[in-house]
């Protein structure tokens, strides 16, 4: 049975795939009020209000331990700003013949750290056990039953195909992939590169300048994933096909690569376009994270990979400046003259 934990828009549109495709799921809400409105009127109050659900396929609950207790299969759906608090006073323990799918896009923030490396420190969760899922999917497309991709990652490819099935609706198609860090650290760079086509919006520039932008930030994005030791960037290169569908192996055009960049950096879904073309239009970081009243995961990840790269010494010009215009007050304009300055 599966668990979800966290109730924002993400974790909203996962329970809707798993109920849609008739699985039961046990589901972490930390608000007593919000599982209420549920409960008597079949959606979530706050996030994805058009999705309604059966509830009989509903075990909603805000005690964690319990949830976790009642599933073998836990997805943590919660920002990754919020994963401490939200897993602090667990039993080391808690997690035991369990397996974590992580719906997480970010990075641990003060630990610098991937999802799996904190589990594996706190809780002792290796990674064969440890799975990810990623899109490219926003939450709005799914509640609108538009169909849509999801990449599971796992170091065991045969429970990845398992858990995947569970997922698959007329609206959703799933996708393989053995890449479990790679993906991770792409999720984390793709939330930074489309904060900062949100600024670029914001500033004005327009879909020629746009292109360019999101072309060279795909090229320091590979960089990334090539210093950290991630195989299959190469384009038109397809080492192995998969032995179940025998479909070719994922590089880094497919879509959890290449289309969630594209995608983030384009859709007006994006919450950190959105967050990102309010800066350029002179908001304050502050402002910004009232106005939009969701985490914008590119916000915190651009603080995480900059102190990360000082270890790691990839080129990134790109994700450095937005660093730097949303932690060290360099104004929108100058900073995008300097990227200016480095896009070929």
């Amino acid at each position: 049975m599966f668990g979800i934990i966290g109730s924002g828009s993400w974790a909203t549109a996962l329970a809707k795939i798993l109920t849609d495709s008739g699985q039961h799921i046990n589901w972490w809400i930390r608000n007593v009020e919000t599982i209420g409105q549920i409960q008597t009127r079949r959606h979530n109050p706050h996030y994805l209000t058009s999705v309604y659900f059966n509830s009989s396929l509903l075990s909603l609950e805000n005690d964690l331990r319990k949830v976790i207790a009642a599933s073998d299969i836990v997805v943590i759906a919660v920002p990754s700003a919020f994963v401490g608090e939200t897993l602090a006073g667990l039993d080391t323990s808690c997690f035991e013949n369990k397996k974590i799918i992580s719906a997480i896009k970010g990075i641990i923030p003060g630990e610098n750290v991937l999802l799996n490396a904190y589990l594996l420190k706190l809780f002792g969760v290796f990674l064969e056990d440890y799975f990810v899922v990623l899109g490219p999917c926003h939450a709005e497309e799914v509640a609108a039953e538009k169909l849509s991709y999801l990449t599971f990652s796992g170091t065991d490819v045969t429970m990845a195909h398992e858990i995947a099935s569970n997922f698959k609706t007329d609206y959703i198609n799933t996708v393989i992939n053995h890449d479990i860090l790679g993906v991770q650290y792409a999720a984390v760079l793709k939330n930074i590169y489309a904060l900062g086509a949100g600024i670029a919006h914001g500033l004005e520039y327009g879909d020629n300048f746009l292109s360019v932008y999101i072309a060279n930030s795909a090229d320091e994005m590979a960089g990334f994933l090539r210093k950290v030791g991630i195989e299959h960037i190469v384009v038109g290169e397809h080492n192995e096909e998969d032995p179940v569908t025998h479909r070719k192996a994922p590089n880094y055009a497919a879509s959890v690569y290449l289309g969630d960049l594209l995608v983030t950096c384009y859709s007006l879904y994006s919450r950190n376009r959105t967050f990102g073309n309010m800066i350029g239009k002179g908001y304050s970081v502050r402002s910004a994270q009232l106005e939009l009243n969701m985490v914008a995961e590119g916000y915190n990840a651009a603080k995480c990979i900059y102190d990360l790269n000082k270890e790691i010494m990839a080129e990134m010009p790109i994700a450095e400046t937005v660093y730097r215009i949303l932690w060290e007050n360099v104004k929108p304009a100058e900073g995008f003259k300097q990227i200016e300055e480095v896009l070929v």
